[in-house]
């Protein structure tokens, strides 16, 4: 076994004895490992990224996700430790916690890893919606997240980095850019009465799961407050290239009014989706070397996404 997965192990025995090793599936913002307990139960251990959240916010999350499946929304459930700790904290080691395993795949590997069709999205606007009225229904006592706000999306010091100091922009292309986001800030400052409450704020096709039917959303790691439509524009962006997305957009939209019982303008879905597509162009700013091609994608889904916003 690695360091990584010795650490894992040792830390597990706050939860019980393990069955088997822990197994790691990733280790990208968080080292996430699939754990079989003795007990039988099956979890997903977190190690959280030093400094990405904070201790509170850390807790935050899982006292939002424990409200939330309490309330019949679909994701995971923390598993508190045999003293009933939602975390554990050892010596010069992350910050580890557990959460139920759902047994179903993302929905990006459907149709032979060819993703969803569009039809789908009606369901996964619902379930935003859904988030959303069971997110106003619970008590939010102890919850403290980041804000995804207007500063936080579009300021001098945006959440995610500077997306407009992208490596792979063109001073023509920061230009543009630049003149996407004054425009992006004037609409959001004139939005009329937004919908602002705890948001997902990462809706990506991987961080959504299905079965027979059923979805669930999971990885609420980068949730906070922030306006509820960027949660609908998170879960379009990485479709904005389908010649089908127009239909995405339809059904995103039908899925979500239904649920949430209120009117989505298009021209609200463009602005959020924009937002996002800043969003990750800055995101990957701090996590891939300055030669690395990946900038290019990120920037290049940015660039049109504010040509087609400026017009």
């Amino acid at each position: 076994m690695t360091d990584l997965t010795d650490l894992a192990a040792e830390i597990c025995t706050a939860w019980g004895p393990l069955a088997q090793a822990p197994k790691l599936i990733v280790n990208r913002e968080n080292a996430v490992f699939e754990v079989q307990l003795a007990s039988g139960a099956r979890g997903a251990l977190r190690l959280h990224r030093v400094g990405y959240q904070t201790v509170d916010s850390i807790l935050s999350e899982l006292r939002w996700t424990e409200r939330l499946a309490k309330a019949g929304f679909a994701c995971p459930v923390p598993l508190r430790t045999s003293d009933g700790a939602l975390t554990v904290q050892r010596d010069n080691a992350p910050m580890a916690s557990l959460i139920g395993w759902i047994d179903a795949e993302p929905i990006a590997d459907m149709n032979d890893e060819e993703g969803p069709e569009p039809s789908l999205y009606q369901s996964v606007g619902a379930m935003i919606g859904t988030l959303h009225n069971r997110t106003d229904q619970i008590d939010l006592a102890g919850i403290t997240r980041p804000f995804w706000s207007r500063e936080t999306l579009l300021g001098e010091t945006p959440i995610w980095g500077c997306f407009w100091e992208n490596p792979a922009l063109t001073s023509e292309d920061k230009a543009l850019l630049q003149d996407a986001r004054a425009k992006a800030d004037a609409a959001l400052s004139e939005l009329a009465e937004p919908d602002i409450g705890l948001i997902h704020a990462d809706l990506l096709q991987e961080n959504i799961l299905h079965r027979d039917g059923d979805l669930w959303l999971i990885d609420f790691d980068d949730a906070g407050f922030g306006y509820r439509l960027y949660d609908l524009g998170t879960a379009l962006v990485q479709h904005v290239y389908d010649p089908r997305y127009a239909a995405f957009c339809d059904a995103l939209r039908r899925g979500y009014e239904d649920a949430r019982g209120v009117q989505v303008r298009s021209e609200d879905l463009q602005l959020f989706t924009l937002l996002r597509g800043f969003a990750s162009c800055g995101w990957i700013i701090s996590r891939a070397a300055a030669n690395d091609p990946i900038h290019q994608v990120y920037a290049d889904r940015a660039v049109m996404l504010a040509r087609e916003f400026v017009g």
